[in-house]
């Protein structure tokens, strides 16, 4: 990727904190509902994106029509418009306040892996993806609960870094560097912490291996399911969603997956990523339109293959 000059910094970083301070100064509701406006403008005018977004929405349900994937891909907007609106209240947002629109009563599964985590410190590796509101899931987690550590991979632009660093971090959370801090990962869930990581992009052959994802060979990070097999980490595969019957956010999750261990090391890898892919693919399933279907998930693809897109 080329380096961004110095005024391509500041003008997207102005341009951000504008987007973000505006939308900070009204009303949470107000703020939601003009963000999701401009989300709606955008898809209306990106065609680049909504055609991706089409064709994903093709090889994921090839049996759907042509209209039901586009109300699908409409509703991907939409949510990425809360995010934004809901993210731009973050500075401000108190820990009741987040009690009123976040769900996150631990059912019974939940609560023996808590248990577990606090009594025999065995770390747990949170596997989430761009879905719902992956920002307000760590958000409000610190919030109401204890923080927890993410990997993240650095935004290009140093100064949005920075901010958004300070309004994810506000109740606690750490950040890790995505690219060079493994070593700290895999001293946090050694030690029994919770560690978040993002797993649902798509990855160079070099980092990932190729997973069934909706049917269809996906090129997946690795990342989780070594660090899970160094720090024998259970994996829970955790989201936040937008439930409109009720006008809250919803804790969300999968089974949860012990490392797989075969004594090979290569399969132990491939057969501990697919099994949580599969289980985040189920979660998708139930609420299409939350996840970010303008990625392009499957344009890696194994050798010999065509691009699909």
């Amino acid at each position: 990727m080329a380096r961004k000059s110095r005024s391509q910094i500041w003008l997207e970083y102005i341009a951000a904190r504008t987007v973000l301070g505006t939308l900070g100064l009204m009303p949470r509701r107000m703020a939601v509902s003009s963000a999701i406006g401009l989300s709606r403008l955008a898809y209306r005018s990106i065609g680049g994106l909504r055609r991706v977004g089409m064709r994903n929405l093709e090889i994921a349900f090839p049996e759907k029509s042509v209209e039901e994937r586009r109300e699908i891909l409409k509703g991907t907007f939409e949510n990425l418009g809360r995010v934004l609106g809901e993210v731009s209240q973050f500075m401000k947002t108190t820990p009741a306040e987040l009690e009123k629109i976040v769900d996150f009563e631990l059912d019974e599964e939940s609560r023996e892996l808590y248990h577990r985590n606090k009594t025999e410190k065995r770390g747990v590796l949170v596997t989430t993806g761009h879905f719902g509101n992956w920002e307000m899931l760590v958000f409000a987690f610190a919030a109401l609960h204890e923080p927890m550590s993410y990997l993240a991979r650095p935004i290009d632009n140093p100064l949005i870094e920075d901010l958004t660093v300070r309004i994810r971090t506000r109740f606690g959370n750490r950040p890790i560097n995505k690219s060079n801090s493994a070593r700290l990962a895999i001293k946090i869930l050694r030690e029994g912490g919770i560690l978040g990581i993002l797993a649902d992009v798509n990855v160079h052959p070099r980092e990932g291996v190729f997973v069934p994802f909706f049917g269809v060979p996906a090129c997946t990070t690795t990342g989780a399911a070594l660090i899970a097999l160094r720090t024998d980490a259970l994996i829970f595969p955790t989201f936040c969603i937008w439930d409109a019957t009720v006008n809250r956010y919803r804790f969300v999750h999968g089974r949860v997956i012990e490392p797989i261990r075969t004594g090979d090391r290569d399969r132990d890898i491939l057969e501990t990523t697919a099994a949580y892919t599969a289980e985040i693919e189920r979660i998708y399933r139930q609420y299409p339109e939350q996840w970010m279907w303008i990625h392009k998930r499957w344009k890696t693809r194994p050798a010999g293959e065509p691009s699909l897109y």
